[in-house]
């Protein structure tokens, strides 16, 4: 068969799937039209002899696509009537995708639209079509922990619930608080964990970190203070799953994963997580020490 008849017959197999992925991420027939029509002319460019998933390859081609018109549309000043209105779906006899779960209906459409192009990317991709953040990452320039955590803040926002992390700002303002308890910890300064740790803190630990000599439960500032004070040699902060944490590091192995819960400028819970199976399931990011300021 002529490779480009071959290449015209994967593309239309998989049509009505890159058509579905457009309209979610720009609520737009023309622009979707115009995301599918460039999709193509990419595929008919490249060398696609290496590609082993061809739907994937198109689906990552149609995604970069549509983030660089989402980006290009928030950037745009031309729009006197105000923000984008997305469109209704125009009747398509080719959707009938039977992968996607959910149709999309204006309302979702319009909170969509309040969402950065990085997380409506991210949370289209992995929520609709389980797309594997280590494939999102590359797409927006980010960690797969980051992907993560931009999937995170858009559904949060989808469901209507106040977003946890607002961006780089606050993950910087989190930073200094984890990074404020580290160094506490490790000089022995009950008073510098004090003003990190809010007044009801519960620090709470698995098995495994039990067998490594950690309570099960620990409540208060001042005995969780007192339970970390002179310790924290080999912590470091990181990302896990895309919110900081702090990850106890030995001979180059992860050994115990500290999850926090950081609410305001203190932090409201510690869980120690040891088990072997269970840190293997977090997607853990060590972060770099960061420059005195």
């Amino acid at each position: 068969m002529d490779e480009k008849k071959f290449l015209a017959e994967k593309f239309e197999a998989n049509r009505a799937h890159l058509r579905a992925v457009a309209y979610r991420m720009l609520g737009s027939q023309s622009e979707v039209d115009d995301a599918v029509q460039e999709t193509w002319l990419r595929l008919s460019r490249s060398d696609t002899s290496s590609v082993d998933n061809l739907a994937g390859w198109l689906t990552t081609v149609v995604a970069r696509i549509c983030l660089d018109m989402l980006r290009s549309r928030k950037s745009r000043r031309e729009e006197p009537i105000g923000p984008h209105v997305p469109e209704p779906a125009a009747h398509d006899e080719h959707e009938h995708d039977s992968d996607i779960a959910d149709s999309v209906g204006a309302a979702l459409l319009v909170v969509l639209e309040t969402l950065t192009p990085a997380e409506r990317l991210a949370f289209v991709l992995h929520d609709m079509f389980a797309v594997p953040f280590e494939e999102i990452a590359p797409i927006v320039g980010r960690t797969p922990a980051a992907a993560r955590q931009l999937a995170s803040r858009g559904r949060r926002r989808v469901q209507g619930t106040p977003a946890v992390a607002d961006g780089d700002a606050d993950v910087g303002r989190q930073r200094k608080i984890v990074d404020a308890f580290i160094a506490a910890s490790r000089g022995g300064d009950f008073e510098g964990l004090l003003a990190v740790l809010d007044p009801d803190v519960v620090f709470r630990a698995d098995d495994a970190a039990q067998r490594l000599g950690s309570l099960a439960e620990i409540r208060g500032a001042a005995e969780v203070a007192e339970s970390f004070k002179g310790r924290a040699r080999a912590a470091r902060p990181a990302l896990v799953d895309g919110a900081l944490a702090i990850a106890v590091i030995l001979g180059g192995q992860l050994r115990v994963l500290l999850r926090l819960t950081i609410a305001g400028d203190r932090i409201a819970a510690v869980e120690a997580v040891a088990d072997a199976e269970r840190l293997g399931q977090f997607d853990v990011e060590v972060l770099e020490p960061q420059a005195p300021s």
